[in-house]
């Protein structure tokens, strides 16, 4: 299921929401672009930007608790994450105001990536995206808003 949209009107316009979006999908162009010019490039990107658990129990790249957070994988683990981003995040941010939003979204996916590193601190292999956030969005807009309607696109696929 895909959210659509929701019947919750937001009262103001939500910046934040709207920089996020734009500054992930930024990102992730810029990381297919690296992608048409060789593995190596996108390796070398993602060594640089991405978590890696095990760099970070040594205490390094730290940077990285927070520039996982605006990669992706793909154009649907993109997609996905930014519609949820978009239907439910003008609501919170309305409710949180704009900073109060940005840092319950860092937050939110900082403590994700907190579970991450709790359960594979001696992974190497590199951790991306903002499902943590988007999760932290997702379940901050049920507490808030339990009996909101959403209109969702079910779709069914059928596999012989």
């Amino acid at each position: 299921m895909f959210p659509i949209k929701d019947h919750n009107p937001s009262g103001r316009v939500p910046f934040v929401t709207y920089g996020l979006i734009g500054i992930n999908t930024l990102i992730f162009l810029y990381t297919f672009y690296l992608s048409t010019k060789g593995d190596v490039f996108l390796v070398d990107f993602y060594g640089d930007w991405a978590m890696q658990p095990v760099e970070i129990m040594d205490g390094t790249d730290m940077h990285t608790l927070i520039t996982s957070m605006f990669l992706h994988g793909g154009w649907m683990h993109l997609i996905g994450n930014m519609l949820f981003l978009y239907v439910f995040g003008d609501n919170l941010e309305g409710r949180l105001h704009h900073l109060g939003f940005l840092a319950f979204y860092l937050i939110g996916g900082l403590a994700a990536t907190g579970v991450q590193l709790y359960f594979n601190q001696e992974s190497e292999i590199f951790n991306i995206g903002a499902s943590g956030a988007i999760a932290a969005v997702l379940g901050g807009y049920i507490l808030l808003w339990p009996k909101a309607k959403i209109d969702v696109m079910v779709t069914l696929i059928y596999i012989m």
